[in-house]
């Protein structure tokens, strides 16, 4: 009976009895491979067999350890939420309920209090009444306007007389109660108010000459009963009030507010002599 000696990668049988290599070495080594490929894969199939229950064993035991590990880490974490009373780790901090705190008070002045929204519905009905009054209102017309040709003027005419108004008649060498009575050929009597004679004053004393020239006796000095010393919106007033007057002026703002009420002429300087406007019949007037 022949052996057989070698490894895997190369095998060689001999015989028994004359310790030779038989022709047929190749057949039966193919023969010996196909038989160990055949073990080997039945070997593999009955160890897949056997240890089949076993690593079934081995995972379901992996599982439960990583379910109680998390089991275990989730109470930890559940402990650490609970012992935290200053909210710097993790998690919601305990709110306890407040004692003896005092309760937010609706104030007497709140808009939702019925008192206050029947006070706000009244005032605004005071409101468009009194707007709806506004609009109502007509200025009621002199009598002394035949048109706008006013009626009350006539000698001796009395003249209101501006700030800038004195001191250009100072700049143009110019009398101002001998020019008056030269442009409308008629007397005159200047007024000066006290609005006017406050602006000179806070002037300083750059306008002394003209202050002085103001408190000449022959001006007519009317009182102001009227708040703040504006000598512009003073005349524009007393001469809507009163179509009586002819106001002397150098302000171009002035003359275009007056030149909107009807019936009162504006003397201004012009050539270095005075000139009157709206007032055709005088003698300084202005060629049309």
């Amino acid at each position: 009976m022949g052996r057989t000696t070698g490894c895997r990668s190369q095998q060689r049988t001999f015989d028994g009895n004359s310790g030779t290599v038989p022709a047929n070495a190749d057949n039966l080594q193919n023969q010996q491979l196909e038989s160990y490929i055949y073990i080997y894969s039945l070997d593999f199939d009955v160890l897949t067999i056997i240890l089949r229950p076993l690593l079934l064993h081995i995972v379901a035991a992996e599982a439960v350890t990583i379910a109680t590990t998390a089991v275990v880490i989730a109470r930890t974490t559940r402990t650490k939420r609970g012992n935290n009373t200053s909210g710097d780790i993790m998690g919601k901090q305990k709110t306890t309920r407040k004692f003896s705190v005092a309760k937010r008070m609706i104030q007497s002045s709140d808009p939702r209090i019925k008192k206050n929204q029947d006070a706000q519905v009244v005032k605004a009905v005071a409101e468009e009444k009194k707007k709806t009054e506004a609009e109502r209102h007509i200025p009621q017309v002199p009598t002394a306007l035949f048109f706008s040709h006013n009626t009350a003027l006539g000698p001796p005419y009395q003249v209101l007389i501006d700030t800038n108004f004195i001191n250009f008649s100072i700049k143009n060498k110019l009398d101002v109660y001998r020019s008056m009575m030269d442009c409308l050929v008629a007397k005159c009597t200047p007024c000066i108010t006290d609005c006017v004679m406050a602006e000179l004053e806070k002037l300083g004393s750059k306008y002394r000459l003209a202050l002085r020239l103001a408190k000449d006796p022959r001006f007519e000095r009317l009182p102001c009963s009227h708040k703040g010393t504006y000598a512009d919106d003073c005349l524009l007033q007393r001469c809507t009030q009163h179509r009586c007057y002819i106001v002397a002026t150098c302000d171009r703002d002035l003359k275009r507010k007056i030149r909107k009420v009807p019936g009162v002429p504006i003397m201004y300087i012009n050539s270095h002599k005075y000139s009157v406007e709206r007032m055709p019949e005088a003698f300084g007037a202005p060629k049309q």
